[in-house]
């Protein structure tokens, strides 16, 4: 019982991604660093949620899409931050299935905003009807993604952080890697199609100043300009990732540091790359400016304003030198409405 008890302790006290003591310098760096960039991605996403709420830039589709994005980056941050390295058991195992999760539904709805867009303006087809469809793939498909491995039992420590153990290296690839890069390249090429289709517009509006031709060619440029970079961030931040699940594949037993460096400094990094798109809007920065804050902090605080009943009363009309504004006692029902001798009504009809 005793021996039991030790190597319990001893498990508990071990590195399980180098196979160390937990004092092991990597070891502790490892882990610092990924509580700072998931940390990161956290407060990222806070900022993009507190923007939104504050503007109210939940009211159409894509608005609402973008906020689903974010709440889903802000749970895949919770998995990065949540607890140290955990050995085998049920909480690593929860740890997993929610980094899956969480992981395939801001990869989902980063597909489904760049389809949005392309039905939108290639195929011009209103999408608005598509908002539950959206919904029930972006939240239900990682749910059969992240239970698959979950019930054949293949969740356990990988690295960091808990996810598909070494043993099961295809079901990484066939899971996550695999799919997350074919759906990349598709967003690209959707991308590039849809920047075709916007030039060629605009170059067929060249010609006579029209206002309204105008204002469409600035609001699709503005439209597409932000959104493209979404594929281009996920991309960025799966690099290393991918290259160090590659070594762990061909070397399981020899994990490199500067590798896993690497991989917790960008795989955790969604939240805050999504901000960073987010960002790049300068419609938003223009209302972001103090002034802009105060007033949608106060719209939002300290609107209190409340239409009343309105009661008629009796109407009496007077010259206005005429009047004796000290005999309001006797009258306080009657409204005295004051007029110019010389002033002309016009009549704005009925």
């Amino acid at each position: 019982m005793d021996s039991q008890n030790s190597k319990s302790t001893s498990n508990d006290s071990r590195c399980v991604f180098f196979n160390t003591d937990s004092e092991d310098y990597r070891c502790v760096v490892i882990l610092t660093v990924k509580r700072a960039t998931g940390t990161f991605s956290l407060v990222g996403c806070i900022f993009m949620l507190l923007v939104i709420w504050l503007l109210r830039r939940y009211h159409s589709l894509a608005q609402k899409m973008i906020l689903s994005l974010t709440v889903a980056a802000f749970f895949d941050s919770v998995a990065y931050v949540m607890g140290d390295s955990h050995p085998e058991g049920s909480l690593c195992d929860f740890q997993a299935c929610w980094l899956t999760y969480f992981d395939w539904s801001a990869l989902a709805w980063v597909c489904l905003i760049t389809v949005n867009l392309y039905l939108n303006l290639v195929q011009e087809i209103s999408t608005n009807r598509y908002e539950k469809l959206y919904h029930l793939m972006a939240w239900g498909v990682p749910l059969v993604m992240a239970s698959l491995p979950l019930l054949k039992g293949y969740y356990g420590p990988a690295g960091a952080w808990c996810w598909i153990t070494d043993d099961h290296v295809a079901w990484r690839f066939g899971i996550w890697y695999v799919p997350l890069f074919s759906l990349i390249f598709l967003m690209i090429c959707c991308y590039a199609r849809i920047i075709c289709v916007a030039n060629a517009r605009m170059q067929s509006w060249l010609g006579t100043f029209n206002p309204e031709r105008e204002r469409r060619k600035v609001s699709l440029a503005e439209e597409i300009k932000p959104l493209k970079w979404y594929p281009s961030v996920y991309l960025v931040v799966s690099i290393f990732p991918l290259i160090n699940r590659l070594h762990n594949a061909f070397y399981p037993k020899d994990p490199s540091f500067s590798l896993t460096l690497l991989h917790v400094l960008s795989a955790p990094l969604h939240g805050l790359a999504n901000a960073f798109v987010f960002g790049l809007d300068r419609d938003w920065w223009s209302l972001l400016s103090p002034t802009g804050m105060q007033l949608a902090l106060q719209s939002r605080l300290c609107d209190r304003t409340l239409i009343g009943e309105y009661h008629p009363g009796a109407v009496r009309y007077t010259q206005a030198d005429l009047v004796d504004l000290s005999d309001d006692d006797d009258d306080n029902d009657t409204n005295v409405l004051f007029y110019s001798p010389d002033m002309t009504l016009k009549d704005r009809g009925p």
